[in-house]
């Protein structure tokens, strides 16, 4: 017997009640509205009552994140099998006197509780396309690579896989990529590539978008900009992205994957901004690491010979630095980058004696961070807290940045500088499409510092400190950081954040998600209507 739709919806309204009743919201998401009481006859779209889930043993998966800094509960879990279905819920709170918050969550790789909905709806967006990928590569019948359409629930792996199925692979790459598309999207998705082809959302041609009141719209530069524009790096504010349309170039096969070792920021960094010069047959690849005197430990790059004299040096400085670079080719050109890269090498100012090399395959090189996670997590080490801070430092402001920071926070402080990775990557600007939400310094050359620290659960609220410790500070002397995976607890921070760019991204967001229904861990728009 089928149960009148009114029956049906009362049955899921009583469920969301009760579920939101056993939670209490945090107090800093006391201003975000739970799932009504009571819902208008009429509004539910019956295709997703079977798609919703309640209870703690659904809801308690999607209450934290990859940080396991922060917990809220939602009321319930969607499973939606297509994008129609995501747009139905949307209408559904859009539509209701009292509309919910709703959560589209990736991998749940974000720190700070950015994709959760306390209270409200999560969105799983695995559960796009069920057992079947939605990653699609068009290469034209001349040969030429045209794009990969990519699911925004799709890993960055998948996408990978498939793309080198064709010969093609997208330009741009963060260095894990266990995260989906439209994940990184909605933040910017860097990495050590960014310098060259830009950030990942500077690589995307098309996308497909529910916004905040249920509309599917298509947009690209030419077709709805506006929205495609302020989408990307616009921390899901705007809309839930479901396609995007990326740039794909000829795959490579081989990486020559090289460690410089440097005893100074100063001389690694001069070496970046060199290499970020170079335009042609440099470096497709570059990042900078922090190493502390405890150097080296168990890293698969060194040989244990190798391991021993990086450790010598990093005791007897206290701190160094690496330079990582890579050179990509094909197998027929071996001979060709070996001259590159001797090249390359002559120009830099690295400690001599310490420039170190591995080949490897163009999976593996940057697939490596999933190495990484293979080993640590039967260890118990991957799902731990990661009080994570990620910041873009001007270049006028990283040699102030190493005083202020490195050397009087970090550095001075052994237990935290020997907690996880710290990243320096040059950016740059010009690689960066200012139309686009994401915040950046206002120069030419910025560096993205990421402070990747793991910590336990009695130690994480310490480094936490830390990280707002290094925010004052640089606040107090006028080093005017952005921060990437931003957090912040008013809107005035976010206001400070965005600075020119707030008033179109608060217009933007008053259009395109009026009552303020998606994402809204974020916690940067959490009145009933933005204005």
């Amino acid at each position: 017997m089928v149960k009148p739709a009114f029956l049906v919806m009362n049955v899921i309204t009583l469920s969301l009640v009760a579920a939101c009743s056993l939670v209490s919201a945090a107090p800093d998401h006391d201003q975000l509205r739970p799932w009504p009481a009571t819902l208008p006859q009429g509004l539910l779209d019956l295709r997703i009552v079977d798609q919703l889930r309640f209870g703690p043993n659904v809801t308690a998966r999607f209450s934290t994140d990859y940080g396991r800094l922060t917990e809220a509960t939602p009321a319930a879990v969607l499973y939606p099998p297509s994008a129609a279905d995501i747009a139905a819920l949307v209408r559904l709170s859009f539509s209701s006197p009292r509309p919910f918050a709703i959560a589209a969550r990736g991998h749940g790789h974000s720190v700070r509780g950015q994709a959760l909905a306390p209270c409200g709806v999560v969105v799983d967006m695995a559960s796009l396309g069920g057992a079947h990928g939605r990653v699609n590569v068009r290469v034209g019948d001349d040969g030429a690579y045209y794009y990969v359409d990519a699911g925004g629930e799709q890993l960055w792996i998948d996408v990978l896989r498939e793309s080198l199925n064709h010969g093609v692979a997208p330009r741009s790459w963060t260095d894990y990529l266990y995260l989906t598309v439209g994940g990184t999207l909605s933040n910017a998705g860097i990495g050590g590539q960014a310098f060259r082809h830009g950030p990942q959302i500077s690589n995307v041609y098309e996308l497909d978008v529910i916004t905040g009141k249920g509309d599917m719209i298509t947009c690209s530069p030419g077709t709805n900009s506006d929205l495609f524009y302020g989408v990307l790096g616009g921390l899901g504010q705007l809309g839930i992205i479901t396609r995007a349309r990326i740039a794909v170039e000829p795959a490579p096969e081989r990486v020559r994957w090289v460690r410089l070792i440097y005893t100074d920021l100063g001389s690694l960094t001069r070496d970046q901004e060199l290499l970020l010069s170079i335009t042609e047959k440099g470096f497709d690849y570059i990042e900078g690491e922090l190493l502390t005197e405890k150097g080296i430990d168990n890293s698969s790059f060194f040989s244990c010979k190798d391991s021993a004299k990086i450790n010598a040096l990093a005791a007897e400085f206290r701190v160094i630095y690496f330079l990582e670079g890579a050179l990509y080719y094909k197998l027929n050109a071996a001979s060709q980058v070996d001259e590159r890269l001797e090249s390359l090498l002559k120009k830099l100012k690295f400690v001599p004696g310490f420039a170190f090399t591995k080949d490897v395959s163009y999976v593996r090189f940057l697939n490596r961070v999933h190495e990484d996670e293979i080993k640590l997590r039967p260890l118990g080490l991957w799902d731990v807290p990661h009080p994570w801070l990620n910041v873009f430092v001007p270049k006028s402001s990283i040699r102030d940045f190493e005083i202020r920071v490195i050397q009087a926070i970090l550095t001075a402080d052994s237990s935290s500088a020997s907690a996880g990775t710290f990243l320096i990557t040059p950016m740059n600007k010009t690689k960066w499409d200012d139309q686009m939400s994401v915040a950046t310094p206002d120069e030419e050359v910025f560096y993205a510092v990421g402070l990747l620290r793991s910590a336990t659960e009695d130690d994480w609220k310490r480094l936490d400190r830390q990280n707002e410790e290094i925010i004052s500070t640089c606040e107090h002397a006028r080093i005017e950081l952005k921060q990437y995976l931003p957090y912040y607890r008013s809107q005035e921070e976010w206001k400070r954040h965005f600075g020119r760019k707030w008033e179109r991204f608060a217009e933007l967001k008053s259009k395109y998600d009026p009552k303020a229904l998606l994402s809204p861990g974020q916690r940067i728009f959490t009145s009933l209507t933005v204005s």
